[in-house]
């Protein structure tokens, strides 16, 4: 065991699968010589040269289209979109190409390509830094979405995302990079896509997050058990698509309160499917309202720290829902 930050062990786990397999390569705009913009593939073209680290041009369109010709011929490439706010010029090479591959063609064309993505509101990010775009590809079958917090977690779901025969779209909250720090495996292991994982287990409420605020749910967690005796179960989905419903599901009826907290606009939003799964499937075992918390419907997180901050649910927000929902 070492103790990596989320950065790091996204990169460990980049760099081991790229000595186990001339397949893999990574591909974006400054993931080479630079080691990308927030250093996660920094050393990759030193070991692995430039055809394996490879610069591109600022396209996003060209980086997805080009990993989905090289992955029909033979390759596993990993592809970097630099913030996830830049992804659109790409969603039609996602979307229309990369998750109906395999679909289209009976099962004879596999589709094995990664595409990393930073997301999340970020202080002086604004308009094309800040947003959380998930729930536009959480209604594409045939396109994973992965979003892990911790580095364990994310170094392992990234080999079998990169293993895996067919598109993963890999998110990872930019905050939490250097935030979360946990004692990651050095020898090979993976964690499985679409299984959702406890990280705290209580009696009284479930509250299932992602990105930073899962970070900031158990912390208020934590916090309820001490000054009001108030256990709160903490459930990641790990996988936003395909969900673990089973998962999640056994959480809601062992407690019978449910909230979802997730930065994202809360109308259209990955939370709201949650919600619906949980008031269908769970619906005679709640003693309460299925409770959502999320940023407002506004186009993105402004620049000015104080309105990044009501944009951005706080621990004060979180805290007030959990005791509403445990008091009702």
């Amino acid at each position: 065991m070492a103790t990596k930050n989320l950065l790091q062990a996204i990169g460990e786990g980049l760099a081991e699968e790229m000595r186990v397999d001339d397949s893999v390569m990574v591909l974006g705009e400054d993931v080479g010589r630079a080691g990308g913009v927030f250093r996660v593939t920094q050393g990759l073209a030193e070991e692995f040269g430039a055809q394996r680290a490879m610069d591109t041009p600022l396209a996003e369109s060209l980086i997805v289209g080009a990993a989905i010709g090289l992955s029909v011929n033979g390759m596993r490439p990993v592809a970097e979109i630099q913030f996830a706010d830049f992804i659109t010029p790409a969603f039609d090479q996602i979307v229309n190409e990369a998750a109906r591959f395999y679909y289209r063609s009976n099962g004879a064309w596999e589709c094995p390509i990664t595409i990393r993505a930073p997301y999340g509101a970020v202080p002086g990010g604004a308009l094309y830094h800040s947003q959380s775009v998930e729930a536009w590809f959480c209604n594409t079958p045939g396109l994973k979405v992965a979003a892990p917090t911790f580095p364990a977690d994310a170094k392992g779901m990234l080999k079998n995302a990169i293993r895996d025969p067919n598109p993963v779209l890999f998110l990872e909250h930019k905050r939490t990079y250097r935030l979360i720090k946990e004692d990651v495996p050095e020898e090979d292991y993976s964690v499985p896509l679409g299984k959702a994982r406890v990280h705290r287990e209580g009696n009284d409420i479930t509250v299932v997050s992602y990105g930073l605020m899962l970070y900031t749910a158990l912390q208020v967690a934590e916090k309820l058990s001490e000054e009001h005796g108030i256990e709160v179960e903490v459930v990641e989905p790990r996988t936003l698509y395909p969900l673990d419903k089973e998962t999640i599901l056994e959480s809601a009826k062992k407690t019978g309160k449910f909230l979802v907290v997730s930065e994202a606009n809360l109308t259209g939003s990955v939370s709201g499917e949650i919600a619906a799964i949980v008031a269908r499937e769970a619906f005679e075992w709640l003693d309460g309202p299925v409770m959502r918390l999320g940023a407002p419907d506004v186009p993105a997180a402004a620049f000015a720290k104080p309105m990044m901050d009501l944009f951005v649910p706080s621990q004060e927000k979180i805290e007030a829902a959990m005791l509403e929902l445990a008091r009702y």
